[in-house]
């Protein structure tokens, strides 16, 4: 099996062009044939759904839950969500369907469809901590806050003229607190500061080695500096990723729009 699913991305590596597809949109029906042997790993924001100048004003097109469902139920439960949003979160923008998740950035993690959530690696941000970073919203109006409890997140796709002051802020945070154990995640219009010691590349890692993912060969689609973690990986995995919106590297090929990935899952269930 995996000595036809390398020569399958040799192969997607060399016909890498669709004639109806923008360029290096990879095939679909290489991979059609072998979807009870592949994991579906998806990040949300830029990657299924087009990003918005709010978070909380994403959308879920029509027929997207659909297919996530049908890819469900094609690769035997083996396809995950995998976002820097919370579990609470990402369950509000797609509901009433309920997914397995890596959460949190590898914060959260859900294996049944029927759990709240199978792990959580995180302690909550150290209050004091969080109301000093919460005070840097009022650099700007435009700046947005977003407490997740394990992490808070800056957004500024509305004041994007603010990205130098929000992360020099940071920077003199974190060096009032050199010992605290944080990290700090840059983003699309996006300052993330989290606890270290987990990635999503540690969440993928934690996910595969459970059922239905295990045995399989992961197939992973995200957009943003995050997701570059998991891209790493994938070879350590067997396994395929693509990104969104840009050419990244070590990645199999790439999409132009997350449009583009909605219409490639799609086409995954097509027979034809």
């Amino acid at each position: 099996m995996k000595s036809e699913l390398a020569e399958m991305a040799l192969d997607q590596k060399r016909t890498m062009l669709d004639d109806d597809a923008p360029e290096a949109v990879p095939v679909p029906h290489a991979l059609v044939p072998h979807l009870d042997e592949i994991a579906i790993l998806l990040d949300i924001d830029g990657t299924l759904l087009d990003l918005m100048p709010t978070p909380r004003e994403v959308w879920v097109p029509p027929g997207l839950s659909e297919t996530l469902g049908r890819l469900t139920e094609r690769t035997s439960g083996a396809l995950a969500l995998v976002s820097g949003r919370s579990l609470n979160d990402i369950d509000l923008i797609f509901a009433p369907d309920v997914f397995r998740a890596v959460a949190g950035h590898g914060a959260e993690m859900r294996l049944s469809v029927d759990n709240e959530a199978d792990a959580v690696h995180a302690p909550p941000l150290d209050k004091e901590l969080k109301r000093r970073l919460a005070a840097i919203a009022k650099l700007s109006h435009g700046i947005l806050l977003e407490d997740k409890g394990y992490s808070l997140a800056l957004h500024y796709r509305l004041a994007p003229h603010a990205e130098k002051a929000i992360y020099e802020s940071v920077s003199l945070i974190r060096a009032d607190l050199p010992n605290a154990p944080i990290e700090v995640l840059p983003g699309k219009f996006v300052c993330e500061i989290k606890h270290s010691g987990f990635t999503k590349a540690s969440g993928v890692r934690e996910l595969m080695k459970h059922e239905p993912f295990r045995g399989r060969r992961p197939l992973f689609i995200g957009d943003d500096v995050t997701d570059e973690t998991v891209f790493a990986i994938m070879p350590d995995m067997d396994g395929l990723a693509f990104s969104v919106g840009r050419r990244a590297i070590g990645v199999n090929g790439h999409f132009d729009a997350p449009s583009d990935v909605r219409a490639f899952l799609a086409r995954l269930l097509d027979p034809r």
